[in-house]
């Protein structure tokens, strides 16, 4: 494997860096305070071509591998986890499930607008009852002859309120479990669609994260992915892509944890030096570090995997749940490498902190990974 990244791997890397550091950075703490969803960021998002990277160029995506897009993803996340979150769910769930397993009308319809950011998207599989257990859909669609009638709840929705395209998991054959669960693209002002109220979270404040409520609403058939029975696998597959996003995400959230942490103890005097010169702070940075390293090893060897065509279920999985747990223990050793200054919002590491705790959760908890991990290694 050849770690060394190309002329576009660097271009692409420093375009998103510069996007982070120029358009993100100004007001990303007053959007985690008031909880503001970044709307105008959302078209330069597309223009730049963060929100299609993988998807083909004939819909308007950038064609790219996904090294390049996980290299994005860690330059925006170090700066802006809610943007980064956004830029993840239309990319890997919404624009790739589409682009791999959509009809072509439905990628003239729908995939085209999603990839230039003309329009944004949502991946609606949680339920109240329903999280991380996918085969236990309450969520019904009932087969109607020319169209389906979609009713239930979806909850802890990214782009909850600012989608305007929902990929909506439901069950249509309640006997066939996981074999009657179908995939379908829901417009947002379709009747019966109502969005419920935003989420008080702790982290990722900026992010849009809603519940969703279906009440009869009409689905045409041609809007259902792939063939009837489909969804379950659909949403696995889509979500085990989903994983090397979010393990791209916790790398960047704490890559920027450390830099941050680094600068200012180079800068920060103590007991007649800099803090740096002290072995307890330069043993942190020397374990933090470590762990990134470590981390960005994973994330690209998943990503590799993806580009190769090989399956990447395990490598996706062990990178998300190293890469999340290094999120965690580096943001919080950046607040504490920056003593009583870390708990206050201008030093940033706090929210970085905040940001760090839903890697470990979405896109199926640590305990999910260690699962799809345990059985992969123990099945032969």
């Amino acid at each position: 494997m050849d770690f060394k990244l190309t002329e576009e791997h660097i271009m692409i890397r420093d375009a998103a860096r510069d996007f982070a550091k120029t358009e993100l950075l100004p007001g990303v703490i007053e959007r985690d305070e008031k909880q503001e969803f970044p709307k105008e960021l959302v078209k330069k998002m597309g223009d730049l071509g963060f929100l299609g990277m993988m998807a083909s160029p004939e819909y308007g995506g950038g064609g790219m591998d996904t090294i390049s897009y996980v290299l994005a993803m860690e330059e925006i996340s170090k700066i802006d986890a809610s943007a980064s979150v956004m830029i993840s769910v239309n990319n890997s769930l919404v624009c790739w499930g589409l682009d791999t397993f959509g009809t072509e009308e439905q990628k003239k319809k729908y995939l085209s607008k999603l990839t230039t950011g003309e329009k944004l998207g949502a991946f609606c599989l949680s339920e109240p009852e329903a999280g991380s257990d996918a085969t236990s859909q309450r969520t019904t669609a009932i087969d109607k002859g020319d169209h389906y009638i979609l009713n239930g709840t979806k909850n802890w929705i990214t782009n909850g309120n600012s989608a305007d395209f929902y990929l909506v998991i439901a069950q249509t054959h309640k006997e066939k479990k996981h074999k009657g669960i179908n995939a379908f693209i829901v417009e947002k002002d379709w009747e019966g669609f109502e969005i419920g109220p935003k989420e008080q979270k702790l982290g990722i404040r900026g992010s849009d994260t809603h519940s969703l409520n279906f009440n009869d609403v009409k689905v045409p058939k041609e809007n259902r992915i792939g063939e009837d029975g489909f969804g379950f696998k659909f949403a696995m597959k889509t979500l085990s892509g989903g994983r090397i996003g979010i393990a791209a995400q916790a790398l960047g959230i704490a890559s920027g944890a450390y830099e941050l942490a680094k600068t200012y103890s180079k800068q920060r005097k103590a007991f007649g030096t800099e803090i740096s010169n002290h072995q307890a702070i330069a043993f942190k940075l020397a374990d933090m570090h470590t762990q990134i390293e470590a981390a960005r090893h994973l994330v690209m060897k998943a990503a590799w995997d993806k580009d190769q065509g090989q399956n990447y279920d395990l490598s996706g999985a062990m990178a998300k749940l190293h890469a999340s747990q290094t999120a965690m223990d580096v943001s919080i050793e950046a607040v504490q490498v920056h003593g009583g200054n870390g708990y206050v919002k201008e030093y940033h590491v706090e929210r970085l902190m905040r940001d760090a705790k839903i890697t470990q959760i979405y896109e199926g908890t640590s305990e999910i990974q260690k699962i799809v991990i345990s059985r992969s290694i123990l099945k032969d």
